[in-house]
């Protein structure tokens, strides 16, 4: 199981928290603007990346082992709010020559990601807090 953890110190003065991955990898996340943020990408921003991402990792591995004639691929992902549900709209850009047949696997595919798995299937979140003294 991988860990991702967020930090952030009310003595930074910045409303950004940084985020760090098991592999030392690190990133900021902030809020909005109308919030108070200075711009950066916010917690949903990050939801987004991560579903093109894996969309885009999981269609260059079955474009790379089906030797599809494909140069580029770029996955965009936006989303919105309709009621209470968020909406995700996500676009597939292909550059390269498809079959009708090759296009249709593709969106199969690109619905098989993990990410895109775990979006719709829901996850279940387990909230565990642990207090410590003020730090000095």
């Amino acid at each position: 199981m991988t860990t991702t953890q967020a930090f952030w110190d009310k003595a930074s003065g910045a409303t950004a928290c940084e985020v760090s991955f098991s592999d030392q990898q690190t990133l900021s996340a902030d809020l909005e603007p109308a919030v108070g943020g200075l711009g950066g990408p916010t917690p949903h921003d990050i939801l987004d990346a991560a579903l093109a991402a894996c969309t885009t990792l999981t269609l260059q591995l079955y474009i790379a082992r089906k030797g599809m004639a494909v140069q580029q691929l770029r996955v965009e992902v936006s989303h919105a709010k309709n009621g209470n549900q968020n909406v995700m709209t996500r676009s597939l850009q292909v550059t390269g020559t498809l079959t009708e047949e090759e296009q249709a696997s593709l969106l199969r595919i690109a619905e098989a990601c993990p990410v895109h798995k775990t979006l719709t299937a829901g996850s279940s979140i387990v909230t565990l807090t642990r207090v410590v003294g003020a730090a000095g």
